[in-house]
């Protein structure tokens, strides 16, 4: 593996830097941290595809390390959508049938109750039936912000590739993605 990047941290200073050792027989990298370098001094994310050391990756990683899920615009999320990933729909049931994105799974975050909104209680064990913990998934409200919990709920839960659709179903529509109603 050759490294190409590393990304240091601008709000922590380390009087270290860390070595890069040959690869394993398994082909994998071996990084080496001297004794005293805090995990914090540095952020580092893997990019698969060309097996070298990625700034974006890191970033991404460290946020979802932190339970703080990946957003990204409707364009982007459809896109997403057509390379394999899929859509859970986190709306209420009357909500997604109104209309929703094609495709999409419906496991209801919050359920309404009364003038107010509590949230479901079996919402792990539902998104479970429909999805596996390595599963590319897209999560999608109306708005945007029951998804950005939901993300956050699947992340802490061990999910592990999970993106929030910014602007939820609206901005879906508004942008003349393809619905099914």
């Amino acid at each position: 593996m050759e490294a190409r990047s590393v990304v240091f941290s601008s709000r922590f200073s380390c009087p270290v830097s860390p070595s890069f050792g040959p690869p394993e027989p398994t082909k994998r990298g071996l990084i080496v941290l001297p004794v005293g370098f805090s995990r914090r001094c540095i952020g580092i994310g893997i990019n698969r595809k060309s097996s070298s050391l990625c700034p974006k990756a890191a970033q991404r990683a460290n946020l979802e390390a932190t339970g703080v899920p990946t957003s990204v615009p409707v364009r982007v999320a459809h896109e997403l959508l057509q390379a394999g990933h899929r859509y859970l729909d986190v709306r209420t049931p009357e909500e997604f049938s109104a209309g929703h994105a094609e495709g999409a799974i419906n496991v209801p975050y919050m359920y309404r109750v009364g003038s107010g909104m509590n949230k479901n209680s079996k919402f792990l064990e539902e998104v479970s039936a429909h999805f596996g913990k390595y599963d590319e998934i897209i999560v999608g409200c109306q708005r945007g912000k029951r998804s950005l919990m939901a993300a956050a709920d699947l992340l802490a839960f061990g999910y592990t590739a999970v993106t929030d659709i910014a602007g939820g179903y609206a901005a879906w529509t508004q942008n003349g993605l393809p619905i099914q109603n």
